[in-house]
């Protein structure tokens, strides 16, 4: 499955990286245009490809939005994302940089709203982006997502749609992470946004599971 990831940021050049030491192929999209993702396109070779938000979205499976959260209505037509796996890796914050809290709604929440279609996933947005670029190397290169003691570190999936949770943990799992489910869309969203306890804090799986289990 491509992954059409939108938002060429730090943390979605570097989900891109991972992705392609993987084997997967990947088509990038951000607010700039194909041309300003030339640079990244090099340095991944013929895996990645570049195109607007609505190409993404038209040429890959299973979108990943890494853009602020505050850009992602409107970005997309609905009908572009429809019966699509989208995985929310964006966090809401104020205006002074800490956790906001859309009346009592998780982020993830809202994306379902505005994407209805969608088989909306919350994952890929606890983990600082320089862990994310060290631990995640394909396992079938290294020993990835593994701590010193060789647990691999867990990456989180929350959401409604049970097949599409398994699909996002299977590429997970292919990064040398290891998924870990916290529920449904809202209690599991909840658990991994800013100001949440799983959010920016890296856990070993079992460390992650024992969590989950209190």
């Amino acid at each position: 499955m491509r992954t059409g990831i939108i938002g060429t940021g730090r943390i979605g050049s570097t989900l891109a990286r991972i992705l392609v030491a993987a084997g997967h192929e990947v088509v990038l999209a951000n607010a700039r245009g194909p041309q300003s993702i030339g640079p990244l396109l090099a340095e991944l070779g013929p895996a990645a490809s570049a195109a607007y938000p609505a190409e993404a979205a038209d040429r890959a499976g299973l979108l990943v939005l890494m853009v602020p959260h505050a850009s992602v209505r409107g970005l997309l037509a609905p009908a572009a994302v429809e019966d699509k796996v989208l995985v929310d890796a964006t966090n809401t914050f104020s205006g002074a940089g800490a956790p906001a809290d859309p009346d009592g709604r998780t982020s993830s929440e809202l994306v379902a709203d505005w994407y209805p279609g969608a088989r909306v996933v919350k994952s890929l947005n606890t983990m600082h982006f320089e862990t994310l670029a060290v631990a995640g190397v394909s396992p079938r290169t290294k020993s990835g997502g593994s701590t010193a003691g060789g647990e691999r570190l867990a990456h989180f999936t929350a959401g409604d749609d049970e097949k599409a949770k398994e699909i996002v943990a299977g590429i997970i799992s292919d990064l040398g992470f290891a998924p870990v489910d916290t529920g449904s869309l809202h209690a599991g969203g909840i658990l991994q946004q800013p100001g949440g306890p799983l959010y920016n804090r890296p856990l070993t799986e079992a460390q992650a599971l024992a969590w989950i289990s209190h």
